[in-house]
């Protein structure tokens, strides 16, 4: 089975990506691994856990990874915590999951 398949979700909405994040890493990386006792993506932003700052970092740097508009990207739920749930619009799970594992290869 692919590594990233069980923190994505296909839902009525869009795809649903479950997230581990570290805000105030040395550097944005996503994917930067996989949990696998959360079934969860980590991801890492520079950005601090200060004010939605990191929350915005995270909206960019999923947009840019999938190359879709900011606008498809948003955070459903976990807006103050390192686990949070994304929404992504446009895409589906086998596409998601192709990008993820050719950015983490």
């Amino acid at each position: 089975m692919e590594p990233y398949a069980d923190a994505v979700v296909e839902s009525a909405h869009g795809v649903i990506i479950v997230l581990d994040v570290t805000a105030g890493a040395k550097q944005s990386l996503f994917p930067a691994g996989y949990n696998e006792w959360r079934k969860s993506i980590r991801c890492q932003v520079a950005a601090p856990a200060v004010g939605g700052k990191a929350n915005r970092a995270i909206i960019d740097l999923l947009a840019e990874t999938f190359g879709i508009p900011r606008a498809d990207v948003s955070i459903v739920a976990g807006h103050t915590s390192s686990s949070k749930t994304v929404a992504i619009a446009g895409l589906s799970k086998s596409s998601i999951v192709a990008s993820l594992n050719a950015a983490g290869a």
